[in-house]
């Protein structure tokens, strides 16, 4: 991530200055950079095929609408955020993994930070951003809302390998 901010710094610089030069410099920066992010997706999705080996479900979450825009945040992470290629990785990863026997599937990342993975309960307010802490109202639950997050899109996953075709968790309300 320090390339990137490297990246972006001079990124800056060159555009404060708007010259022919830093104009013509820029153009060079933008594609070295994607051609760095090419590679580093290319090498991600290559290690993550490699090590879980064939007849593996990978499960990711469908990030599609998703924004990346926080205000909340300090600007270099905020940059640091939305400018990751993640499109381009499940690409890279789905294509490598159907060549090794392998499935990815993409899951809709509704809940899966809100929902207790021991009891099932989805509740906006048990999760605390600012402390990257989740605990459950109703069985007491802690766990780090990151770790959360990934066990209930892995329960997903174990979902759909049960069967279900789109797994999702849904809030209910007892009426």
């Amino acid at each position: 991530m320090r390339k990137r901010a490297k990246y972006q710094k001079l990124r800056a610089k060159l555009q404060a200055k708007g010259t022919k030069s830093a104009k013509r410099r820029l153009k060079k920066l933008s594609g070295r950079e994607n051609r760095w992010m090419t590679d580093v997706n290319h090498r991600l999705s290559k290690t993550l095929v490699q090590k879980f080996g064939s007849n593996t479900l990978f499960v990711l979450e469908d990030l599609t609408g998703v924004s990346f825009e926080r205000t909340d945040l300090p600007k270099a992470l905020r940059n640091q955020k939305k400018s990751w290629a993640f499109y381009q990785l499940a690409q890279f990863l789905t294509y490598k993994a159907r060549l090794n026997n392998s499935e990815v599937i993409e899951v809709s990342a509704q809940y899966t930070s809100q929902r207790c993975p021991k009891c099932g309960t989805i509740k906006k307010s048990n999760r605390n951003h600012d402390l990257h802490e989740y605990h459950c109202s109703n069985c007491d639950y802690r766990s780090n809302d990151d770790r959360l997050g990934a066990m209930n899109i892995q329960l997903l996953g174990t979902q759909y390998i049960s069967g279900q075709e789109q797994p999702k968790f849904e809030l209910t309300t007892n009426a």
